[in-house]
């Protein structure tokens, strides 16, 4: 037994710090150099690879598809009119994060941020939006997020600011799993405040871990010129995924849409005015013939319909998969709770913005450095200090570029400020026009409610490595053979 652990953990010290670092010998075909070869220069070209699917996600192929409501403007809000815009393939949540999934996180930031408990409080959904100055909702507000009976549902009570700091948090976390299974770092059970794994802190090179075997913890360096026989991971071994983050409302719409189950040969068969084919809100299959395919409201007074048949079966939210999900395999992309996205809102930012990746809301920031270049040390929370990046750009604040109405007067004729942001879908208290993926609606950025949640997307680096959900049938050609050197 002891030899063969001995002889386990020499193998995983090889494809540790000889995988990932490309033994192989190969050559520049420009140049004719050696790669990978410390007495030339030790210039790595890293081995190819496919971004793996992260937790929880699913990837979304993209393309292109008609951006805005197709459904009749019974507001006379005009603020989503049609265009045509292609999105790039990305990864988003098969579920809303749950009340598990919040308390998880709540969880670790009172673990770890002891010395600041500001951060935990700050974590807090607000659990007082169930209350109503005209309806007894109070168990609701005691017992919503804690309760083990609704841990399966939707957290609520969270505004967009909180829900982009768990995508912050979810990242880091993910990242440091990963690193621990390859045995590249240790997991450190203590690990508190600035000593925390922060993703941009590991690649700077400010994360101190737990050492066992030192072998174990970097991988090797080519760099004839460094001191250290071993490095941390880097960004260009496609070992850790990109950032957690919210979708853009292009990608949230083309993702609730899922067109990709009605096309062929690049025809669509059919359009979608919700998340399902047909323009009714109840099943047409067998058994559940009849039965509502989302969580909404049917009218006033009728949140779920009488007892022993209810109409949709649900009074408030619904636990996460309570309803069939679109061709994409995305559950409650229409109803249950709105969803937060990254944008900024404006009544014409269709008009706006470009037509690949459309987004409203970019404010440039950069990490922070010395005269040498080197990121400035993290901060008490681990994190490295970043600041908007003025040196680049003369206004790196993009949030409100090429918008007609300068001046939305805020408290006077509108609420529309800079912080104002998007929530897409329709929740357990609206009626079925807001179940279609084309509407829109907006709130403050700080603000929460008990029908709006959220879910997380990844951008696609490269061409992923599961395609399965939407695998493309275009024909491949042939690849040329490399010339050997």
């Amino acid at each position: 037994m002891k030899y063969n652990t001995t002889l386990l953990l020499v193998v995983s010290i090889f494809l540790i710090a000889g995988g990932s670092s490309c033994k192989k010998k190969t050559y520049s075909e420009k140049t004719g150099w050696k790669f990978n070869d410390a007495e030339w220069g030790g210039f790595q070209k890293y081995a190819k690879v496919k971004q793996a699917t992260g937790p929880g996600l699913i990837v979304i192929e993209g393309g292109t598809f008609v951006l805005g409501n197709l459904e009749a403007d019974l507001m006379h809000l005009n603020n989503s009119a049609e265009r045509r815009v292609t999105v790039n393939t990305f990864y988003m949540d098969e579920t809303e994060v749950t009340n598990s999934h919040w308390l998880e996180y709540l969880y670790w930031l009172g673990r770890v941020y002891q010395g600041y408990p500001e951060v935990y409080q700050a974590a807090l959904p607000d659990t007082s939006v169930w209350r109503h100055p005209l309806s007894y909702n109070e168990p609701y507000v005691e017992n919503y997020l804690r309760h083990p009976a609704f841990q399966d549902y939707p957290v609520v009570g969270v505004s967009w600011t909180q829900a982009t700091e768990y995508c912050i948090w979810r990242t880091d976390r993910v990242n440091e799993g990963i690193l621990i299974k390859k045995g590249i770092i240790s997991f450190d059970p203590n690990q508190q405040d600035a000593n925390s794994f922060n993703t941009g802190s590991y690649y700077a090179g400010q994360y101190e871990t737990l050492v066992g075997d030192k072998k174990l913890k970097q991988l090797e360096n080519l760099d004839p010129n460094s001191p250290q026989p071993y490095r941390n991971v880097r960004p260009m071994d496609g070992i850790l995924l990109p950032s957690y983050r919210l979708p853009s409302e292009a990608e949230w719409e083309y993702a609730a849409l899922a067109l990709v189950g009605n096309q062929e040969f690049e025809n669509w068969e059919e359009k979608k005015i919700y998340p399902w084919n047909g323009l009714s809100l109840r099943s047409p299959d067998g058994k559940t013939q009849g039965v509502f395919l989302a969580n909404f409201k049917r009218g006033r007074g009728d949140n779920k319909g009488i007892a022993g048949y209810g109409n949709d079966d649900f009074i408030i939210t619904a636990p996460a998969k309570s309803y069939p999900p679109n061709d994409y395999g995305l559950y409650d992309m229409a109803g249950n709770v709105s969803e937060w996205v990254q944008d900024v809102y404006r009544p014409l930012s269709f008009q706006d913005v470009n037509d690949f990746n459309p987004f409203r809301g970019n404010l440039y920031t950069t990490v922070l450095r010395d005269e040498n270049g080197n990121p400035l040390p993290k901060d008490s929370l681990g994190r490295l200090p970043v600041s908007i990046d003025t040196f680049n750009f003369e206004n790196p604040d993009k949030r409100g570029l090429y918008d007609p109405a300068e001046d939305y007067k805020y408290g006077e004729s509108s609420l529309i400020t800079d912080e104002s942001r998007v929530y897409k879908g329709g929740s357990w208290n609206d009626r079925a026009y807001w179940l279609t993926p084309g509407s829109r609606r907006y709130l403050d950025q700080d603000s929460a409610t008990a029908t709006i949640g959220f879910r997380c997307a990844m951008i696609s680096v490269g061409e992923p490595a599961d395609l399965s959900a939407s695998q493309s049938r275009r024909p491949k050609f042939k690849k040329p053979k490399a010339r050997k050197w």
